[in-house]
């Protein structure tokens, strides 16, 4: 029986200053922001620690950061005293990338271009076509599905995050986007934020994004989930080997995202604790609107990681 689940934040988690006081009072993280600066090309260290703000809420900029900001926490709990294993890995949308990582699946190097590329490739899609996204609070499935039938005007609109109850992402045109927000309230929503995002992401609109992701997933070497596993966004069921896990990395980019069927399962098969571990706090938020008894411990800072070793001890 699974018992331990460490989750990781996708995009949208990122803040300038993130991980900056990891690596000022541990040099082990501090190696790991210089093998990522390596690896990008460019100084992503001085991104996350200082902004500007606009260039790291860039999609090829903040899917990276993320990446090694929680990458830094997650080596720094492997490495305490009493470290915990898991049993099983997840992370929502970008973060699935971070689960394999965890799940020692994949390499930092090959996680960090990985996420690189794909960050490219979403903004490049982005770039050449009308997309946006709304979030949509209040509503259950059958209400979002006749919202969208009013909304989209024969342009695409789609449900693609559904993150937790009451919470589900729409994508797609600007102008579907916009009509969904304002009919939102006569459905019954209690409220519809605009996101600020570059596109339509987990709609058709990546398509292009996904093919070219497809292209770099199938030269780079995962290996097949062993005694860690790793759910997948996708379907919310467990990666079988790794031809299954590039193709779920791909329609990850045009499919929806089900994080709150994901963590129902893991809930279903018997997962107590949950570690949130990478910037921000975005799912432990969510995991209490899903499951509010079940204990989540975030860990996001040099502040609650010092916590987790203490604790730990």
């Amino acid at each position: 029986m699974l018992k331990t689940a460490f989750l990781f934040p996708g995009q949208g988690a990122q803040y300038v200053g993130m991980g900056s006081d990891v690596a000022a009072l541990y040099p082990q993280a501090k190696a790991l922001f210089a093998r990522a600066n390596d690896i990008v090309g460019y100084d992503l260290t001085q991104v996350c620690f200082a902004g500007p703000e606009d260039k790291l809420n860039a999609t090829a900029v903040s899917q990276p950061a993320i990446f090694a900001v929680s990458a830094a926490l997650l080596d720094l709990m492997k490495s305490s005293e009493t470290p915990i294993r898991p049993d099983v890995t997840a992370g929502l949308s970008m973060g699935e990338y971070t689960a394999l990582y965890a799940a020692g699946l994949i390499s930092f190097e090959d996680g960090l271009r990985l996420v690189q590329k794909r960050g490219q490739a979403m903004q490049a899609a982005a770039d050449a076509t009308q997309g946006s996204m709304v979030s949509i609070l209040g509503l259950d499935d059958v209400q979002i599905v006749s919202l969208c039938k009013e909304a989209s005007q024969g342009e695409l609109l789609a449900a693609v995050n559904f993150n937790c109850p009451g919470q589900i992402v729409l994508s797609g045109t600007v102008g579907a986007c916009r009509r969904a927000a304002e009919l939102a309230e006569k459905h019954g929503a209690m409220k519809a934020v605009p996101l600020s995002v570059a596109g339509a992401f987990h709609s058709e609109m990546m398509a292009p994004a996904a093919q070219e992701l497809g292209q770099t997933l199938a030269g780079c070497p995962i290996a097949a989930p062993s005694q860690i596993r790793v759910i997948a966004n996708i379907c919310a069921a467990y990666y079988a080997d790794a031809d299954d896990i590039r193709q779920g990395l791909v329609k990850q980019l045009v499919q929806p995202i089900l994080w709150q069927k994901c963590m129902e399962n893991l809930l279903a098969d018997g997962v107590e604790n949950f570690y949130e571990i990478g910037p921000g706090r975005v799912l432990t938020g969510l995991m209490k609107r899903i499951s509010r008894r079940t204990k989540i411990t975030n860990i996001s800072t040099a502040e609650t990681l010092q916590e987790f070793i203490q604790s730990a001890v």
